[in-house]
């Protein structure tokens, strides 16, 4: 396990946007872009292996995209190269971070001074969350899935943990970049739980107009 003085100061950016890292969660990426081929070549020369993703965030006046303050660090713990010199990676999160600057430099892609304090929970053991009541929480997600036509292995879902589960839907479900931002800052899972049933609550709504579906 990673310790916090382990963390560099400096790390490899990826804006990627609708794309969510958490802590303790698993992202698989397919790269092909030459910058970020680049970028997954440097990054595993690296005692860290680390890759913070971050949202784009648009800045009026900027002539780029901006990036949103916090981000999530992930460790290349898989990495694979397809025939045609594409790169499959998965990144398991490590921590949030600030972004304190971004660094002027010689590197095709993005690079960031960070600040992982405030974040120590991160690297701790499994966070739970005693309020969680699954049953009305897996209705109202039941009711999502069926609105948008999707489809679940439900056992693994009443069996999974409390962090997985709502991990893993945060990252999943289709919201907008702004609603994945606040479910990456929220300071608990119990916030990121009340976060995530607030956005399917909303969705069910049909963004805000009639009444909620039954």
């Amino acid at each position: 396990m990673i310790k916090k003085a382990d963390l560099p100061d400096t790390i490899p950016i990826f804006p990627l946007g609708g794309v969510l890292l958490l802590p303790r969660s698993r992202l698989p990426l397919h790269i092909f872009e030459p910058r970020y081929l680049q970028m997954i070549e440097d990054a595993l020369k690296t005692s860290t292996r680390l890759i913070g993703m971050v949202q784009p965030n648009i800045v009026p006046g900027r002539s780029g995209p901006g990036l949103h303050t916090i981000g999530c660090g992930g460790r290349i713990s898989q990495f694979s190269e397809t025939e045609d010199g594409r790169y499959m990676v998965t990144l398991a999160g490590i921590s949030r971070f600030r972004v304190v600057r971004e660094v002027e430099g010689f590197t095709p892609y993005r690079r960031c001074d960070v600040s992982w304090d405030g974040f120590d929970l991160d690297l701790e053991a499994e966070e739970t969350d005693a309020a969680f009541k699954r049953k009305p929480f897996l209705d109202a997600l039941g009711r999502y899935f069926e609105v948008r036509g999707l489809s679940a292995d439900w056992e693994t879902l009443k069996d999974a943990d409390d962090e997985l589960l709502i991990n893993s839907l945060s990252m999943m479900l289709d919201f907008d970049a702004e609603d994945k931002q606040a479910l990456l800052e929220a300071p608990s899972l119990s916030t990121r739980r009340e976060t995530l049933v607030t956005l399917i609550e909303y969705a069910l709504r049909g963004g805000g107009e009639g009444e909620m579906m039954q």
